[in-house]
């Protein structure tokens, strides 16, 4: 085995792990360091946009140096590098919670337990849910796996083939600092900002793979094109827009349209408008999407590490 490879070993395996074990009950890493980035708000917060931006500089750096340090100490170890990479996929990547979370809300909604549903919406998303009926919480559900397909999955495993475990981790701690205080709400809207602006810009390169891949996988490629090319730059995120366009024409399905956040309406452009709507059969169909996309995004990003390290 080459070193050029470790990469994509490591990842595979990791893959493997997340879809056999998903994530642990307790102490998993990402909640760990939430906890500590918590704590760190908790000393540096000021209503400031330079305090927001020291908050993401101690808390992703900090995650992105301690995984350079430990690479630099498995770094003549095929075996231990291999490992860590797959401990350290494992770690970043939700595809399968994601999977399961949203199934067991499809699963309440097929049997026509609207109430089980909305208890179990903020396990995925941050929608109100009591705002929404079977087939709003149908239409967030299907959203929240696209976003999160690009997120929680393709994202790492790009910024893992381009950065190694320093990137695989340094991602998922900007995107866990921006769902933490990267929203709009009174407290953060400077604070955040940082953290939000640097999620954008990390988030770039999955989001756009993420697209490709779900109109690579999807059952209408061309619809996922058009829908992507017609209205993602309708979408206020720079990032979500081509994803949740791109799954919406490939579902055959339209999303967007009026949502409501922590109390505040927000009225979102509608994605893939000749689409219909969403039903409750369109999650499943949504998650074996993703789960195609995030299989896809493997051989990407393993074909990426292999070419970048060989040309090294």
């Amino acid at each position: 085995m080459s070193a050029d490879r470790d990469f994509a070993y490591g990842a595979a395996a990791g893959l493997l792990g997340d879809l056999f074990l998903g994530d642990p009950r307790r102490g998993h890493p990402v909640a760990v360091f939430g906890r500590a980035a918590g704590a760190v708000e908790r000393v540096l917060w000021r209503d400031h946009r330079g305090w927001g931006a020291l908050h993401a500089v101690v808390c992703a750096g900090g995650a992105a140096g301690a995984a350079a340090l430990a690479s630099s100490l498995v770094r003549d170890s095929r075996a231990a590098s291999v490992a860590l990479t797959a401990a350290a996929t494992w770690a970043v990547v939700g595809g399968t919670s994601l999977g399961r979370e949203a199934r067991a809300i499809g699963g309440a909604l097929a049997a026509g337990d609207v109430e089980v549903a909305r208890e179990r919406l903020p396990h995925l998303c941050g929608r109100d849910p009591q705002a929404l009926d079977a087939d709003g919480i149908a239409r967030a559900v299907v959203e929240s796996v696209a976003e999160n397909t690009s997120d929680a999955v393709v994202g790492a495993l790009v910024w893992g083939a381009l950065g190694g475990v320093p990137g695989l981790v340094g991602f998922r701690a900007v995107n866990t600092l921006d769902a933490m205080v990267g929203h709009k709400s009174v407290k953060y809207r400077r604070y955040g900002w940082a953290s939000a602006r640097l999620d954008d810009v990390l988030g770039w390169p999955g989001a756009r793979l993420t697209a490709v891949l779900a109109a690579a996988a999807g059952d209408a490629p061309r619809g996922a094109v058009r829908a992507w090319r017609a209205d993602a730059a309708k979408h206020p995120s720079p990032n979500a827009g081509p994803v949740e366009a791109a799954f919406a024409g490939a579902l055959g399905v339209r999303l967007g349209g009026s949502l409501s956040y922590g109390g505040r309406v927000e009225h979102r452009p509608v994605l893939n408008g000749d689409g219909r709507g969403v039903e409750v059969a369109d999650i499943e169909r949504a998650v074996k999407l993703s789960r195609r996309v995030g299989l896809l995004a493997l051989g990407v990003a393993a074909a990426v590490s292999t070419i970048r390290k060989g040309g090294a």
